[in-house]
């Protein structure tokens, strides 16, 4: 338990010290447009492999698979380090991906393996809340500090002293528990590369249809993801071991749970990854005050953990817990929709720590819940399902804010710039549109030392700029306040969850 709760602690510093980084990132290898995809590679590549390796370890054991998921996290943190340009990090972060998908669909789902009695099970969620908590918690600040005196590029490298304690105890302590299975297993190879192909083109047009509108291109772009879909049903209604195993769907309970975690990662990703863009690029602050501001965030997460670890087992409705944690992420999305650059830090900090607290009583919960309504024959592909579910939810959550903050940006500053004349916005819209400039000290000085040269009012220019993109990741944070509001009446579907006694140990190879 000691390597799992390793293993959560290096997603979830990978998850919050590289987020607070973002803003340096797009400032040193350009292209703002690659902005949330440094995001989406990781969780595109993660949604494929958490469920093939799900499947995996659900048949060979997932030792070997979580041995093989750090070293391979681990390696690509490296070469995210070593990124010469942002097309490189954006594949280095894909291959990143790869090694937390097979973390999540494998480490994970060695849980109930590990302690069949659900009662046991909460209770040990005390480790991963532990681990997942001091990761996020020392993440934020961690990440600020670092990216400012050392450079974006140490945040890649925090992760390889904790892969390395991670690969020791699994390496040692883990036991090989697995199923016995009759036959051989066929992994669904097509429909893995389908989900690929489907996501990541819807992806690509959520991101290119608001920019360019119905051009031909994103018209037969549209045509091949809705093409990829309908062969990813019926390659898995045709698989003998499908990816996605459709009968699954079939219980309304597990759908649901499913939505759910759809939302929860369309919010907790979208706040994650948008809300240092908002605090340095929005509200002027540096990376290191930044991540102290976004500390209680993730700190809460294992405030939440623990608190929900010692109050769900006794609630007469286990559920409710989840309607709780979504409704504190209503608010706190609602909270920071109206924070602006004169909000008193303690009014920002104050939303950070109810998002924690809702996220410490949602993640951990619909794991042990979908658990128990699959059943133990199906605990690797549910948890994975579970997993994959948050990362689609967080892909396109990272996508959709992100295509409103660049557009609705680039429209705001463009209207500002045109009272000025033609000739002027012509000459600087370009350098003014770009928001680098909020967040590269260098680069701002330098464009604040043209402009006042060019006779024009700077500072006031600057000013526009910076009320313009606090009011497109506003508009995001809304969105991500309609997810959880539609996640917290979502959850009144879910019938009585009732915790059964321990069933039979899986078979020791």
């Amino acid at each position: 338990m000691l390597g799992i709760g390793l293993v959560n602690m290096l997603v979830a510093l990978d998850q919050t010290v590289v987020s607070t980084a973002l803003p340096s990132i797009v400032a040193e290898l350009h292209g703002f447009e690659f902005y949330a995809w440094i995001a989406s590679a990781y969780l595109l590549a993660s949604v494929v492999t958490v469920p093939v390796f799900g499947r995996l370890g659900d048949y060979f054991g997932r030792k070997r698979f979580v041995i093989a998921a750090v070293i391979t996290f681990t390696v690509a943190s490296v070469l995210c380090g070593l990124a010469p340009g942002m097309l490189f990090l954006v594949l280095a972060r894909g291959l990143q991906g790869v090694g937390g998908g097979m973390m999540v669909g494998t480490a994970f789902a060695s849980i109930p393996d590990l302690f069949p009695d659900p009662r046991t099970r909460v209770r040990w969620q005390v480790v991963l809340a532990a681990a997942y908590g001091i990761g996020t918690a020392a993440g934020p600040s961690l990440g600020g500090w670092m990216s400012q005196h050392w450079g974006w590029r140490s945040t890649f490298l925090v992760n390889l002293p904790v892969g390395a304690a991670a690969l020791y105890f699994i390496w040692s302590h883990l036991p090989n528990l697995h199923r016995p299975r009759e036959g051989g297993v066929k992994i669904d190879w097509a429909g893995a590369a389908l989900v690929a192909l489907a996501l990541g083109g819807f992806q690509a047009l959520i991101e290119a249809l608001p920019k360019d509108g119905p051009t031909t291109g994103n018209i037969v772009l549209g045509v091949g993801v809705a093409a990829c879909a309908a062969a990813l049903l019926i390659c898995e209604r045709r698989a003998t071991h499908p990816i996605i195993p459709l009968d699954i769907f079939r219980d309304s309970q597990l759908v649901t749970l499913f939505t759910l975690s759809f939302l929860a990662g369309f919010v907790m990703f979208s706040l994650i990854f948008f809300a240092p863009l908002l605090l340095q690029g929005g509200f002027g602050l540096s990376p290191q005050e930044a991540g102290l501001l976004a500390t209680p965030i993730a700190a809460c997460i294992a405030l939440g953990s623990f608190i929900n670890t010692r109050i769900v087992i006794h609630m007469r409705k286990p559920t409710m817990i989840l309607s709780i944690g979504f409704t504190l992420l209503l608010l706190a999305s609602i909270a920071l929709a109206f924070a602006h650059a004169s909000t008193p830090h303690v009014w920002i900090e104050i939303p950070m720590a109810a998002t924690g607290i809702g996220l410490g009583f949602v993640l951990n919960n619909m794991n042990v819940f979908g658990q128990e309504i699959a059943g133990r024959e199906r605990f690797g592909i549910t948890t994975a399902l579970l997993q994959s579910t948050r990362m689609v939810g967080g892909m396109l959550g990272t996508s959709i804010v992100g295509t409103i903050v660049s557009h609705h940006y680039a429209s705001v500053v463009e209207r500002t710039v045109s009272v000025l004349g033609a000739s002027v916005s012509a000459l600087w819209l370009p350098r003014l549109s770009d928001p680098r400039i909020l967040v590269d000290e260098a680069l701002r000085e330098r464009l604040l030392s043209e402009l006042g040269a060019a006779g024009l009012d700077a500072p006031a220019l600057f000013d526009a700029a910076r009320d313009a993109l606090v009011q497109s990741i506003h508009i995001g944070v809304m969105l991500t306040a309609v997810a959880a509001l539609v996640a917290a009446l979502l959850v009144r579907r879910i019938a009585h969850i009732t915790f059964r006694k321990p069933a039979t140990p899986a078979a020791r190879s």
